[in-house]
């Protein structure tokens, strides 16, 4: 395996703990508010979306805050905040005081701590390696996140049904911390942030949207991923309506569905980087992009038995290899087409209106189940995301000039 160096390796093992934590915890919160606070379908409902969209309106200012301040010392205190949020779910549990408006603030805090971490780290990995090496950075990271969650929902469902709800969110929690301690390890020095002592203007606030816009590439790759992970999501618990409660599978059944084909996404991962090597990045991110919308309607399809389990199988399978190449070759281009100083900006104007898009379609989406079926409702997704490809930029001339040359051919 090629290496990147010991920096970069603290900040990989960093980012493996914690979304082995985050997967192991993957549900808790409405499976907390379920079995302990007897909620019903609108209260679960409510704690999803509003903890997507209220923590990205919390996040708005954050991102040109996290700009102008050296980003590690801001990923460490991302990860502790979110350690000390999640771990006052336990305490407040052993106590007898757990509520649901806690795990609604809980909520809010940790997506607002996910968004701001996620724009720093961003921006601190552009610094952190050489360009050549920004694509085999993401595949590894692309790997991981595939790998963590193939492993941790079932190990999370067996945690919670040998030692109660609130298991994984305390691991999940301690998960933070050693990522803060992984970061802390990194060492070395990291360039000054841009400008650090003038006053916070409105238009620092709104510049990671302006220059993704004014971007001919990166505003068409904008739309294609806001929708299509949008659509992707908004389905989601459509299906385990439908799944585990008209088709009768077992919670068992319906975690293998979404455990196995996670496979998938380690195989496109690793294939990412020759493909791109190969055939270039614009061909491998308009063929990836493009076959990747080709499988969700098929989710439609499903039916009891085990037929209709090795359908959703093989239908998550296709999306997620697909998508296992798409993402490391995309986040590569789109880190390479953004200057230093507004990294942390634009990534996370781009991350608050992906969650905040999720959080409306998926409340769209329950709304529209409701009045007609959730497999209407699958369907109409499914055709949807068929016309997503329309916005993939459809010329290579920036990609080009930017993620070409950052290809080492090995």
């Amino acid at each position: 395996m090629r290496s990147l160096g010991r920096q970069f390796g603290w900040l990989w093992a960093a980012y493996g703990v914690s979304a082995f934590g985050t997967r192991l915890a993957f549900d808790a919160f409405p499976l907390i508010a379920v079995l302990v606070l007897h909620a019903g379908p609108t209260q679960v409902s409510l704690l999803a979306a509003a903890g997507l969209a209220v923590g990205a309106a919390v996040a708005v200012p954050l991102g040109p805050w996290v700009e102008f301040r050296r980003k590690r010392p801001v990923m460490v205190a991302m990860d502790l905040i979110r350690f000390a949020a999640l771990m006052s779910v336990p305490a407040a549990f052993v106590f007898g005081r757990l509520g649901f408006v806690q795990l609604l603030i809980v909520s809010v805090v940790v997506g607002a701590a996910d968004i701001t971490f996620q724009a720093a780290a961003g921006a601190y990995l552009k610094t952190l390696v050489r360009p050549e090496d920004l694509l085999v950075a993401n595949g590894r990271f692309e790997s991981t996140a595939w790998t963590t969650t193939a492993l941790g929902p079932p190990l999370g469902g067996a945690a919670i049904g040998l030692f109660g709800p609130v298991t994984t969110v305390m691991a999940d929690a301690v998960s933070y911390l050693l990522s803060a301690l992984g970061i802390r390890a990194i060492g070395g020095t990291e360039p000054p942030p841009t400008r650090t002592k003038a006053p916070l203007r409105g238009r620092d606030v709104l510049e990671g949207w302006r220059y993704i816009l004014t971007h001919p590439t990166l505003r068409r790759l904008f739309a294609n991923t806001v929708l299509v992970s949008g659509l992707i999501m908004a389905t989601s618990p459509l299906l385990a309506v439908l799944m585990l409660g008209d088709l009768g599978f077992t919670p068992w059944e319906y975690g293998l569905a979404f455990a196995a084909p996670c496979l998938g996404g380690l195989v496109g991962a690793r294939l990412s980087r020759p493909l791109v090597a190969r055939f270039g990045p614009h061909k491998v991110m308009l063929a990836a992009g493009t076959l990747r919308t080709c499988w969700s309607v098929g989710l439609a399809l499903v039916h009891p038995g085990v037929t209709g389990l090795l359908l959703v199988i093989a239908v998550e399978f296709g999306l997620i290899t697909c998508m296992g190449v798409f993402n490391p070759v995309f986040a590569t281009y789109r880190l390479s087409q953004v200057p230093t100083d507004r990294a942390a900006r634009t990534l996370s104007a781009w991350s608050i209106t992906s969650k905040a898009t999720i959080a409306a379609l998926t409340a769209l989406w329950g709304l529209l189940a409701a009045v007609t079926s959730p497999r209407t409702a699958i369907v109409i997704a499914g055709l949807l995301i068929l016309t997503t490809p329309l916005l993939l930029p459809r010329h290579d001339h920036a990609l080009r000039r930017g993620t070409r040359q950052e290809v080492p051919h090995v």
